[in-house]
């Protein structure tokens, strides 16, 4: 039986969190031209407005995901919301739950900070993020924050409680 895995608060650069998004960016660059990649250096992810969470496997990390906050905008209804970002989770640990756990906290930490609107940018070619995004309630929408309608990326939302 697999280890358990905590989810937890991280910073994003911090060395297997680093090595992570560096997988994360070598699958994304596999899939989609470079600047159809739509990634948040880990300098952005330093950002204040930003909460990043690690899952952990004893002392490894094994996913990692994070939220960042946006003011509103006319393509959000002019609401606050919380962008998910940088979700990942090594290919040994899937099928676990761990993404579907790490997404819910992202999305608990939203909610607590008085959002009511988690948004998200995937691409069409990955379906196993689609397949959990949809599972964990999210629904099609348009384009939002500035990103381009390519034809490659698919925009989700999903109301908070």
């Amino acid at each position: 039986m697999p280890a358990a895995f905590i989810i937890r608060p991280a910073r994003p650069d911090h060395p297997q969190v680093v090595a992570m998004l560096s997988a994360l960016d070598a699958y994304l660059a596999t899939l989609y031209e470079p600047e159809a990649n739509h990634i948040m250096s880990v300098q952005e992810l330093l950002d204040p407005a930003v909460r990043f969470l690690a899952a952990w496997e004893g002392d490894s990390v094994v996913g990692c995901g994070a939220l960042r906050f946006m003011s509103g905008e006319p393509e959000a209804g002019g609401l606050r919301y919380a962008e998910i970002k940088r979700m990942y989770v090594s290919p040994a640990h899937r099928g676990r739950g761990i993404a579907a756990a790490l997404l819910r906290q992202l999305e608990a930490a939203a909610a607590a900070d008085g959002v009511t609107l988690a948004l998200l940018e995937t691409g069409e070619a990955q379906t196993e993020a689609v397949r959990l995004y949809e599972r964990c309630g999210y629904r099609r929408r348009d384009a939002f924050g500035g990103y381009p309608d390519n034809g490659l990326s698919l925009f989700y939302g999903k109301a908070l409680p």
